[in-house]
């Protein structure tokens, strides 16, 4: 028995060692080379990369090189910024003078009837055929200033709230006194043609606006815009304040009492902005903050602060009798000693007291904290029908600067919160602070599929309107609240692309630390096949975009207003995040005059840093500008087509030409960048003729070639379809709506910026992330980079390629991977003949320098990374060297709700964040209706109706499926070029997996044979990029020595 035990051990033996020699190194490597050589010759064949390159080579003695001065560049950027922003504060300025003035001549008249056009009314008639009362004819024109909304340019609307009667005689005089506005709305439109919406929010509830338009409702034909809800006019009307928001919640508070309380707290947060701090305790028999964590001190009302404190605020229940002396003294003692410290908004303070009544003598509190100076005025809210407790909650607010108001029902809640808005203006009006205001960053909804997200924010500058009327100037009376909206797509077009390069970028932030504008901003998340707002979209971090910056210098020095540089070692992606690019980046920063923004170029080391600058004729380079397969990148400016209204239908390629041509003498035009095309367009015209002999070139095309390219440094793209769109499998590359791969204010094409870092003369190739979805008619890139190098100096000149389909470049691996039949094996160790087609019992595949499946037997495979699929053979390239993991971090994740984590999107949320996270779903959808105001997606976006229905049905959600904001990490995996081949064995229990790799020259692919029959499934698992939620302890922040993000300025 033991004899044939051994001989077992024996043959098992011998059966794995010969199991372990079934695939030749040589053979493999023969089959990459031959593989390398075809894909190179068809690559340079029909994409004339070489042409190309010899062309730019030759013009190298004629051009000359300049380093980029990036602080020079960016103080620049930022005096235009400056320039643009101070136009549109005088439009307002000018706006607010004239209805100062308008008001200061009208006489209030209590019967005065005067029609005016509703917006809601306009271009409506009656059965009879009569226009509606308030309606009229108002003629609508589509404006392409105006995202091609019907417009009248010529006259400005009003829109009423539902619940404000429309004919109310405030109202109709705040109408009749403020259409001297019309004139000085058409006014500052011709003096700045790059002005958008332009309106004043009445103190009384109407709004003007100008152009006119008419206004949607939704399904139900109610308007719930009101102006005096908009940030842009609480901002306007008060100054920064620290609000204390003290809630009864004695055992008398039960019910509606309890609702309509909650609910005034949530109208109360409303009118909070990141310029405001604030905080929420609840009493009874003691005191409780509603967020443990902020326990003693005051918080900025940031969105996604406010947001938290509503969740919490819905989990209060009633309980004990109420001590509001108990109340008062811990809000007194956080606002006082946050004046001491120099904490919180320096500037107004107030109390604000939610409750049913008042029994105890709580005088003596006021007198011991507050009187005589009364520095924090408490403003009380008497919550239910009963009025018995009436008098004291009166006298608390009487006696402290405040104001008192008695809500009975929900629909008292909104007009009696704003009375408090005010009071506290009064001290702004009576010494005529003018004070201009920039919003904080809100979105454009209308813009949800139609722009980048880093290009949907916007902000607004407003300026408050006050009584000048003498017998009312010690009551500082509010008139409402001018302003006009700024797009900060319009903002960052003042740092064009072309002078930063195929990495740099430009970015905006606020003086509270906040992203406005970032090529890395991801405001909106998929929810199901929906796009929406991210709860916190825009209170993101600078140092939760910039992450690299890791000692929060960059982020410290920007807050504070200063100038300078810092560079930092920064691991970029590219392609969704997919791929990790490795950069050495100049910070360059500066403060915008006169705003609260602060503005940061990025300029990378090398070619980032050298642009090249050659001449040529307008008659030459318009020759070759004009040619059938030549465009420019229609979103960048090259001539100003938004000043001159009969310029706006102009193309940027049609205003460049009629301006070269001498049609437009009159348009504004980028000398410097029209030169830079002028010359690229002579430099690469060849390509045509060279792409059209292929064309006529009776051998034909190879099958699966289907488009060349080529695009500069200037934005120029050159292309030749080398079959008809019936034919091509790629039908939608390079086309207007493929927003990756071509030109775009907020990036240059995928296959440009890829092609940059990769070795000149080599090609990059890769599988489109949106085609790897599907299973037929997959495509592959291959591309190249063009430079230009003058005394040592290199600059990127463009990049070319050819588009094929993957069906072509299949074939061609699958006629090399193989040996035939009759194949000499004698002397070859291993499988003979091997073939990656006829061999079951082998894997083959192509992977390129990030570890993704180019080809494979099974085509469900393409696009998706190795270790998915064999991890055995990854977890070997690691420990080998040949592959590296590098760990990334996205700050603005969105992960399920999970109720034994807590989330670290916010460093300062509590531990019951997350068994809240149901009920921040439902507000965080419901957060549509709240946007800042933004003009064009109120009334035509169906975003508001989708997020109603859901306000509707979102308690049916189970909470597995709840998407929350989050930290995440995730791995990218990026090959060793050093290492040009290896093979091994894994040992994988009663089996052993050998696999060979091999590097396809001139490539950044590898050709991978493993050993199919050998399963090591339960040894190794697979290696995802899946990303991981980081979970923090409470209280850590989302990053070790995170930044005070109270730091502005």
């Amino acid at each position: 028995m033991k004899g044939i035990t051994l001989l077992w051990v024996l043959f098992s033996s011998w059966t794995i060692q010969t199991q372990a020699q079934r695939i030749s190194p040589e053979t493999v490597q023969q089959w990459a080379n031959a593989f390398g050589k075809q894909i190179l010759a068809l690559s340079n064949r029909y994409s004339g990369a070489q042409l190309l390159q010899k062309k730019y080579k030759d013009v190298e003695p004629i051009i000359k090189m300049v380093e980029v001065d990036g602080l020079n560049m960016v103080k620049e950027f930022a005096e235009e910024m400056e320039n643009m922003l101070g136009r549109k504060m005088k439009s307002v300025k000018r706006m607010a003078e004239i209805a100062e003035d308008a008001d200061l001549y009208h006489e209030y008249n209590a019967t005065l009837e005067f029609d005016y056009y509703n917006s809601m009314m306009i271009n409506k008639v009656k059965e009879d055929g009569n226009n509606v009362e308030l309606g009229g004819e108002f003629p609508l024109e589509e404006n392409e200033h105006f995202n091609k909304l019907p417009v009248n340019t010529q006259q400005s609307v009003i829109q009423v709230p539902t619940n404000v009667y429309n004919k109310d005689p405030d109202i109709l005089n705040g109408v009749f006194m403020s259409e001297a506005l019309n004139d000085v709305f058409i006014s500052n439109f011709e003096k700045d043609p790059t002005l958008t919406w332009q309106y004043f929010g009445s103190s009384s509830g109407f709004f003007r606006l100008y152009p006119g338009i008419k206004w949607t409702p939704d399904e139900n034909g109610v308007v719930t815009f009101d102006g005096r809800n908009r940030n842009w006019y609480i901002q306007a009307a008060t100054s920064p304040k620290d609000i204390i928001i003290a809630v009864d919640i004695s055992g008398s508070m039960k019910g509606l009492r309890l609702t309509i309380a909650k609910h005034t707290i949530n109208t109360i947060l409303d009118t909070l902005g990141e310029n405001d701090f604030v905080n929420v305790i609840a009493y009874s028999d003691y005191v409780r903050y509603v967020e443990p964590c902020f326990k003693g001190t005051l918080v900025q009302a940031d969105l996604d602060n406010r947001e938290h404190f509503k969740l919490l605020v819905e989990e209060l229940q009633v309980k004990g009798e109420g001590k509001v002396k108990k109340a008062m003294k811990e809000s007194f003692k956080i606002l006082n000693e946050a004046a001491a410290e120099g904490r919180g908004s320096l500037c107004n303070q107030a109390i604000m007291l939610i409750t049913d009544g008042a029994m105890e003598d709580f005088q003596k509190v006021f007198e011991e904290f507050n009187w005589p100076d009364r520095k924090v005025r408490v403003f009380s809210y008497l919550i239910g029908r009963e009025l018995t407790f009436a008098d004291n909650v009166k006298w608390i607010a009487c006696n402290n600067k405040g104001y008192y108001t008695h809500i009975s029902t929900l629909a008292d809640v909104q007009e009696n919160v704003m009375e408090y808005l005010h009071v506290l203006s009064r001290p702004m009006v009576i010494n005529h602070d003018h004070d201009i205001i920039w919003t904080e960053a809100y979105m454009d909804s209308v813009l949800f599929n139609t722009q980048a997200e880093s290009l949907l924010l916007m902000t607004s500058v407003a300026m408050p309107v006050f009584s000048k009327k003498e017998e009312t100037l010690s009551h500082g009376i509010l008139l409402g609240v001018v302003g006009t909206d700024v797009p900060l797509k319009e903002l960052m077009r003042l740092a064009p692309r072309y002078k930063l390069g195929v990495h740099g970028y430009a970015f905006l932030n606020t003086n509270n630390g906040y992203i406005l504008s970032h090529p890395d901003l991801r405001p909106l998340y998929k929810d199901g096949k929906k796009l929406r707002p991210k709860p916190n979209y825009n209170s993101v971090d600078l140092s939760e975009v910039e992450w690299e910056d890791t000692e929060y210098a960059l982020r410290t020095a920007m807050v504070r207003g200063e100038s300078g540089t810092i560079s930092l070692d920064v691991r970029a992606t590219v392609d969704k995040g997919k791929r990790v690019v490795f950069l050495k980046n100049e910070y360059f920063y500066t403060t915008i005059n006169e705003t609260p923004f602060s503005l940061g170029i990025v300029l990378t080391n090398g070619h980032g840093k050298n642009v090249f600058i050659g001449n040529v004729s307008v008659e030459e380079g318009l020759h070759d500008l004009t040619a059938s397969d030549v465009t420019i990148a229609n979103e960048w400016t090259y001539c100003e087509t938004d000043i001159d209204p009969h310029h706006r239908k102009l193309t940027q390629f049609q205003a460049v030409v009629r301006y070269l041509l001498g049609k437009e003498p009159d348009l504004e035009c980028d000398e410097r960048l029209l030169q830079q095309t002028l010359f690229d367009a002579v430099v690469s015209a060849p390509m045509e003729a060279y792409w059209t002999a292929l064309l006529l070139n009776a051998s034909g095309i190879d099958a699966g070639v289907e488009t060349a390219f080529l695009g500069t440094r200037s934005g120029l793209m050159r292309m030749t379809r080398y079959v008809g769109v019936e034919k091509r499998v790629a039908k939608k590359f390079l086309t207007p709506s493929d927003k990756e791969n071509i030109f775009t204010l907020d990036h240059f094409p995928v296959w440009y910026r890829r092609a940059a870092e990769n070795p000149a003369g080599s090609f990059l190739y890769y599988v489109p992330t949106e085609d790897t979805t599907r299973v037929d008619g997959r495509v592959v890139i291959a591309v190249t980079s063009v430079s230009v190098t003058v005394k040592k100096k290199t600059a990127i000149a463009g990049a070319i390629g050819v588009q094929m389909s993957l069906e072509m470049m299949e074939k061609r691996l699958w006629s090399v991977a193989t040996q035939a039949n009759d194949t000499d094996c004698s002397g070859v160790e291993g499988l003979c003949p091997l073939s990656c087609t006829d061999n079951a019992d082998v894997n083959c595949y192509v992977i390129d320098s990030n570890g993704f499946i180019i080809i494979s037997k099974d085509r469900t495979d393409v696009g998706r990374f190795l270790g998915e699929i064999d991890g055995s053979v990854m977890s070997q390239l690691l420990r080998m060297g040949m592959f590296k993991r590098v760990l990334l971090y996205d700050y603005q994740g969105m992960c399920k709700a999970n109720t034994h984590s807590a989330s670290g999107a916010r460093p300062l949320l509590s531990p019951f964040y997350n068994l809240l996270a149901a009920l921040r779903w439902f507000l965080s959808n419901f957060l549509l209706f709240l946007l800042d105001f933004n003009n064009n997606g109120l009334w035509h976006s169906d975003h508001f109706v989708e997020a109603k229905t859901l306000f509707h049905s979102s308690g049916k959600k189970s909470k597995e499926g709840i998407l929350q904001p989050c930290d995440t990490e995730y791995p990218s995996f990026v090959y060793e070029p050093s290492i040009k081949e290896t093979n091994s064995l894994i040992k994988c229990g009663r089996c052993q997996k050998v696999f060979v790799i091999n590097q396809i020259p001139d490539s950044n692919l590898l050709l991978v044979v493993i050993q199919a029959d050998c399963d090591c499934s339960r040894q190794y698992a697979p290696i995802t990029m899946e990303p991981k939620e980081v979970k923090y302890i409470l209280k850590t922040p989302a990053k070790p020595g995170s930044p005070d993000h109270t730091l502005r300025r």
